[in-house]
């Protein structure tokens, strides 16, 4: 077991090879090696822990791809403005308050995509922002009786043990003086010492590549808004009467109800108006067309001109939201297009796309007919599923805007937005008053985002970090084992009885650093069950309260800071952070040093031998 478990440390450490792929050799050890039956090798991937973490992904996702992680990123960075500590602050700080609520988990795979964001607006790489947030989250845990296992694990032990057990916020006592000391540290200390590692993953910032587009392909030049007045010959047509594409050379690109309200069942909105769309008194089109077609079309039809703001503002505002987005298509030499004369907009139309502007040699192309060649690029516009379709249908065609990045940094709220919030208040709910099962109310919240549309069930398994759940599930046997072969409780009982006879407050602190060894390596759930019976006896036989030493597992059991496997979130920003097996370790050390002294001072004050 030892020689297992040394190996399997020094892979992670080399890190020549993937978490998950050591953490299954690993496993496959301990069974090739008789230590383990079936059952106990394969029982990490039916643990409730390892489908919890799968579920919240698909949460996290949904408020990701309906605008809220987009709104957290920006809120975050008009708080923290230009300083990188003062994002660290609010970012340790926000990610510890939630995880008192929310697992541990859960708040990261919820911070993640906005922290990632935030980072990169602020100047600086995404590693200078995500261990605070896994480790505030760790921290955060101790602020409430559910925030993380160890607490009810250490709690259920204390019940079994004839005593009253812990109130939900009575871990708050410790883990918001630990919190605090988390965010300080983070501000004067741990900035300094986090790496600066060069990431590829920069979010699609949406004003940004707009503005490229609109300055490359001159778009603002034949972009309006447009009033049909009372006087309008088009009022209370269809479109197709009309054969504006064809006769006046304009393209109706998206239709505004001015009162929507007072005719029901009326959209506000159509993003994409049809041949029989009819139109009405004061609704607003946007049209696409050159400045001396427009005018003509104006003066013909009698139409109003809407004061028009920047380009740039109008298409980040109208053109794009969480249904409809944008994005550039550029032709390689490769494509089966090249050659080929084609109407554009009759050859996006059946894909359910609109083109918005073409560009050949760097140069505005204005012309419908068009014979294909490599280099030519669109700017198009439709359903985020039906540009991803064109994306797949078409090989050696490029789509430069990355339509799901695209999608995640679209801050509007809309109707899908909420439901995806209140799948996560509905999983709150049931942790705190214990419905169901933690893995069931993931589940559950999980199912309401994917049934609802906020995340595409083509989409479910994607937003799942496979490596994240695969190391946990292969890694939760170790622990098995650890336990099995009596390694840890021969290890366990030699250090407390050479530091327990004398002192309570040594065997405090030689708990602690025990119980954060093993944290280490195995799952913090593993651990406090290994300790919680150990610290039972020893209180009994020393004649004190197990209550100081049962906090002191369940605090040491969530500063798991000096590896990425210690727990899920450190792994959850290994790969986003580019961070080493070593990065930990540096940042985490002090940390974990001030954790110590902070408990064995505070713990026998608060909970008395």
């Amino acid at each position: 077991m030892l020689i297992i478990l040394i190996i399997t440390i020094a892979l992670f450490v080399w890190g020549k090879y993937s978490p998950d792929v050591v953490a299954l050799v690993s496993m496959l050890s301990l069974f090739l090696c008789g230590i383990l039956n079936l059952n106990e090798t394969l029982s990490g991937f039916s643990n409730p822990t390892v489908v919890m973490i799968a579920s919240l992904f698909i949460i996290g996702e949904g408020l990701s791809q309906t605008g809220w992680t987009a709104l957290a990123g920006k809120k975050l960075i008009e708080l923290a403005g230009k300083s990188i500590p003062k994002l660290l602050v609010i970012i340790t700080l926000g990610s510890g308050v939630l995880s008192g609520f929310v697992s541990n988990t859960g708040t990261v795979a919820t911070l993640l995509p906005a922290s990632i964001s935030s980072a990169w607006s602020i100047g600086t790489m995404p590693s200078k922002i995500l261990i605070p947030v896994a480790f505030g989250s760790n921290t955060g845990g101790l602020l409430t009786l559910t925030g993380t296992p160890p607490n009810i694990i250490a709690n259920n032990a204390l019940i079994e043990a004839g005593y009253d057990g812990f109130s939900f916020f009575e871990f708050g006592l410790i883990g918001l003086p630990l919190l605090i000391i988390a965010i300080l540290y983070f501000r004067y200390i741990g900035f300094k010492l986090l790496p600066e590692n060069k990431t590829n993953n920069k979010p699609i910032n949406i004003d940004s590549t707009l503005h490229e587009w609109i300055e490359a392909y001159q778009i603002e030049n034949d972009y309006y808004r447009l009033r049909i007045r009372s006087i309008s010959p088009l009022l209370n047509t269809k479109i197709s009467q009309w054969d504006l594409e064809n006769t006046h050379k304009v393209n109706i690109i998206r239709l505004k109800r001015r009162h929507p309200n007072r005719l029901k069942g009326t959209q506000p909105y159509i993003e994409f108006p049809e041949n029989d769309t009819e139109l009405r008194y004061h609704d607003i089109i946007t049209v696409k067309g050159n400045t001396e077609d427009i005018n003509k079309l104006m003066i013909y039809f009698r139409l109003g001109l809407l004061p028009k703001e920047s380009a740039e503002s109008e298409l980040r505002y109208n053109l794009i939201n969480q249904e409809v987005g944008m994005s550039e298509v550029l032709i390689t030499p490769k494509s089966r297009l090249v050659g080929r004369e084609i109407k554009l907009h009759e050859y996006f139309k059946r894909y359910g796309i609109q083109l918005l502007a073409t560009s050949r040699y760097r140069k505005p192309y204005l012309e419908d007919l068009i014979t294909v060649k490599a280099g030519d690029s669109f700017i198009i516009r439709g359903p985020w599923e039906n540009i991803e379709k064109l994306k797949n249908q078409h090989k050696n065609v490029v789509l430069v805007g990355r339509p799901e990045e695209m999608l995640k940094d679209v801050d509007e709220l809309t109707p899908k937005s909420y439901i995806a919030l209140g799948a996560l208040i509905l999983m709150i709910i049931m942790l705190v008053l214990k419905v169901v099962p933690g893995a069931i109310a993931a589940l559950i919240s999980a199912g309401i985002v994917l049934f609802t549309g906020c995340v595409p069930f083509s989409k479910a398994y994607k937003t799942i970090s496979w490596t994240s759940v695969i190391m946990i599930a292969a890694m939760i046997p170790m622990g098995v084992a650890i336990q099995k072969t009596g390694t840890a409780e021969l290890i366990s009982n030699s250090i407390i009885s050479l530091l327990g006879k004398e002192n309570p407050t040594l065997l405090l602190g030689g708990i602690f650093l025990l119980t954060t060894t093993f944290s280490q390596f195995i799952n913090n759930s593993a651990t406090a069950v290994l300790m919680a019976p150990i610290v039972l006896l020893a209180a009994t036989t020393l004649q004190i309260s197990p209550e100081p030493l049962l906090i002191t597992i369940a605090i040491s059991a969530s500063t798991a800071f000096l590896t990425p496997i210690g727990t899920t979130t450190n792994a959850m920003v290994m790969s986003s952070g580019g961070y080493k097996f070593s990065d930990y370790f540096k940042v985490g050390f002090p940390l974990l040093i001030l954790f110590l002294i902070t408990t064995l001072i505070l713990v026998p004050i608060i909970w008395p031998f």
